[in-house]
């Protein structure tokens, strides 16, 4: 198992990230905090979803990797 790779946030998804989907919980977080799911192109609708129902999503943005 490669542990030096991103992977998807989807639960049992091992793709590669490709995207970077950046929210917050304004109940609990300041308005500038941003925390970070991972998406691979096949999860990005369904985990953008998700968190754009609850009001959390702020921004999709390529996946860039940080070494």
């Amino acid at each position: 198992m490669e542990l030096d790779r991103d992977i998807c946030s989807a639960k049992g998804c091992q793709a590669d990230a490709v995207w970077d989907l950046r929210w917050n919980n304004p109940k609990i977080h300041t308005p500038e905090r941003r925390k970070s799911w991972l998406a691979c192109d096949e999860h990005r609708a369904s985990l953008s979803d998700f968190l754009g129902a609850r009001g959390f999503l702020k921004d999709v943005v390529p996946h860039s990797r940080a070494d």
